[in-house]
């Protein structure tokens, strides 16, 4: 059986959010499945010495014109936030402890949920509260989920995995890393496509 797909995000990514919309999807075109891996870009970037997005002069306005550009040319819902960015401790808490109680399954329906909330409904996913009416909504074990998710030990997970994350080479959102071979942002996914047809590009 093939190997299964590494997916790093951010959800304070709006090329994150159009490539969740979309990985799982390609990844079953080619008998392939998907581990939602979720890092933090703030401590990315302090690791590799780059500004945020949005900071950076020139490039930051035109991100914004091009992330709604993209959206609309994708077909993918988009709002930009009214906050932006955001903490997303506590999203990314929240994978990888559905991961850990519940299944991959209701963490990926977490994770395309959050993402809706943020980059559609214009909803602050960095708050807790608004976590837990997330996963409320889903069905999910709330009230668990968010005791968890202030615990030492999925904090530590989560501080582990981002370092795991950097070690592999992940430095922005969304990378995934096919095998291994890496490709950094959305606009990439054609190649992703053509490598997991091909086995090579």
């Amino acid at each position: 059986m093939a190997n299964d797909i590494d997916f790093y995000f951010d959800f304070s990514s709006p090329y994150g959010y159009f490539a969740a919309n979309r990985i799982d999807a390609l990844a079953a075109k080619y008998q392939r499945a998907v581990k939602w891996r979720p890092v933090l870009l703030g401590a990315i970037f302090k690791r590799s010495g780059v500004l945020p997005l949005m900071e950076i002069p020139l490039k930051g306005e035109y991100s914004l014109h091009d992330i709604i550009r993209t959206a609309r040319f994708h077909g993918i819902p988009y709002r930009h936030p009214s906050t932006f960015p955001i903490s997303t401790q506590a999203p990314a808490r929240a994978v990888l402890w559905l991961q850990n109680n519940a299944g991959d399954a209701e963490a990926i329906a977490f994770a395309k949920a959050a993402y809706h909330a943020f980059f559609v409904d214009d909803i602050n996913i960095g708050e807790p509260e608004q976590v837990k009416h997330i996963a409320e909504q889903l069905g999910l074990p709330a009230g668990a989920m968010i005791d968890g998710i202030a615990t030492p030990a999925i904090k530590e997970q989560f501080k582990t995995a981002v370092e795991l994350a950097v070690a592999r080479g992940v430095f922005g959102s969304p990378y995934v890393i096919a095998d291994s071979e890496p490709f950094w942002g959305f606009d990439r996914f054609d190649q992703l496509e053509a490598y997991l047809k091909n086995g090579t590009i």
